[in-house]
């Protein structure tokens, strides 16, 4: 499947979101100051390919005998799927070169020479450990508008344009304040509890829809000597994707925006404090696997496959990144996040899902009319399905998974999805503020929750100051929901 990371200790499976604690802090500082040189050195000039001959076949107008350069972020996903469709632009376009490939997994110490000297490649996988800031790119106008890709006529039915192809909320992810679009997520990641359905089975459980619930099984396995959970202790920023949603859910979704809109107080709100608390039960309990805070993602996942631990907060790219370690009759399984009570202002099923893999053109692309007409080849139906067949995951096609015979954490994602319905939650923390959700929230605040290490009310009170130093912080743009 392309994916290195359970034998590379820098593979990492997770794209956008995971940065190596050993490069913590050594990454934010580097992208400021390397963006603010490229920003002012206007060298490279404009070094366009002229435009090529709008039509039917070519919508977007793309030179026909030009270059395209695409950088693939080389992890959970590896690179096949861009080769292949690479190979339909090529027969799109057989004037031009051979579509210049390479892949990656350090983004941004491989981009940022060409960046600062204004000579990008044209298409850029912006994911993994390096993954360039995107909030820092928008604010120093290094990316090109992709509405052009989003209002040409889609591959599969041109009376449809590519943004009516899209799954839910995916166009507006791309956005920052507003119109233009700067980012296509390409995957589409279905975050809450995974599970094995062979392991709730031996205890004679089902999954927990309360906490209550959630609580009496994780005493039933501790008598087996299995924990109830697990997570990935030195990458604690996994933690949200079961811990967000649940706030949410309990709250209602205005309480997750004011988090994302950095409004002080934000983290005082009592669904934060209910949700911090019961999470802190299950340390004070005894019901997460011992030794788990000195676990990166790929030891907690491997634990979690041998049956150590029943519960772990993941995303959806989890079940192709830990393949070589899942038993074949593990029967993995994603839900929603169990009840907390019910007052819960949303129902059971309320599930965070969101556009992942987010690929840019850069401002100083030669060739971004081509790097759009690569996208929207990769948005067809046949892109998207062999996407889905060779990784096991989603894509932001809307669609693309008939015929196909997924595998049962897939099923059990789209099933997630469908009875989420409405309720789906999408908080922009990760996005739009990296240092502060990844090394802050994540690592300092509530990796020493989870660790026993703070209290909920300690933690509380720090995340909430880490969140009051990020609104004060002129050095970064700041972006509100709409």
């Amino acid at each position: 499947m392309g994916s290195t990371s359970a034998h590379n200790p820098d593979g990492f499976g997770r794209r956008d979101l995971i940065k190596r604690s050993a490069a913590i802090g050594l990454i934010s500082v580097p992208t400021m100051s390397f963006l603010s040189a490229c920003a002012s050195s206007d060298s490279g000039g404009d070094n366009k390919v002229e435009k090529g001959k709008k039509s039917d076949k070519n919508p977007l107008g793309v030179n026909e005998t030009a270059l395209l350069e695409v950088v693939i972020f080389d992890g959970g996903f590896g690179e096949q799927y861009a080769k292949d469709a690479e190979k339909e632009y090529n027969k799109a376009f057989p004037k031009a070169p051979k579509v210049k490939h390479s892949a990656t997994q350090k983004i941004q110490s491989v981009l940022q020479p060409r960046f600062n000297g204004g000579t990008p490649p044209d298409l850029i996988d912006n994911s993994g450990a390096e993954q360039m800031d995107m909030g820092v790119l928008v604010g120093k106008d290094q990316l090109t508008d992709l509405t052009p890709l989003l209002d040409a006529p889609s591959i599969d039915d041109p009376s449809k344009k590519v943004r009516d192809t899209l799954r839910p909320g995916v166009a507006e992810m791309g956005q920052f304040d507003g119109k233009p679009v700067w980012i296509l997520y390409y995957a589409y990641t279905v975050y809450g509890v995974w599970y094995s359905q062979t392991a709730l089975d031996k205890l004679d459980a089902e999954y927990p829809e309360t906490w209550d619930d959630m609580l009496t099984v994780c005493a039933k396995a501790k008598k087996k000597g299995i924990a109830g959970w697990t997570y990935a202790g030195k990458h604690p920023y996994y933690i949200p994707f079961s811990l967000y949603p649940f706030i949410g859910k309990i709250g209602g979704r205005e309480v997750l925006d004011a988090i994302d809109n950095l409004e002080p107080n934000a983290w005082k709100h009592p669904a934060v404090k209910a949700a911090f608390e019961a999470y802190y039960e299950l340390y004070k309990k005894g019901y997460i696997l011992k030794g788990t805070p000195g676990l990166d993602h790929i030891e907690s996942q491997t634990a979690w496959n041998e049956g150590k631990a029943l519960f772990i907060p993941n995303g959806s790219w989890v079940e192709n990144e830990a393949s070589k370690t899942t038993p074949k009759d593990f029967e993995m399984r994603v839900a929603a996040p169990s009840s907390l009570d019910s007052s819960d202002k949303m129902p059971f099923g309320t599930l965070w899902a969101s556009g992942g893999e987010p690929f840019i053109v850069p401002a100083k692309a030669k060739n971004p009319d081509g790097a759009m007409e690569q996208l929207r080849i990769m948005l067809s139906e046949a892109q998207s399905k062999n996407f889905t067949k060779l990784v096991s995951s989603l894509t932001s096609f809307n669609g693309g998974t008939d015929g196909l015979t997924l595998p049962p954490g897939l099923t059990s994602a789209t099933a997630a999805l469908d009875k989420a319905g409405e309720n789906i939650l999408n908080p922009r923390l990760q996005d739009w503020y990296v240092a502060l959700q990844k090394e802050k929230i994540g690592v300092a605040g509530l990796g020493e929750l989870m660790a026993g290490r703070l209290t909920p009310a300690e933690a509380i009170k720090k995340i909430q100051g880490f969140a009051d130093e990020a609104a004060k912080d002129d050095s970064i743009k700041h972006y509100k929901h709409h």
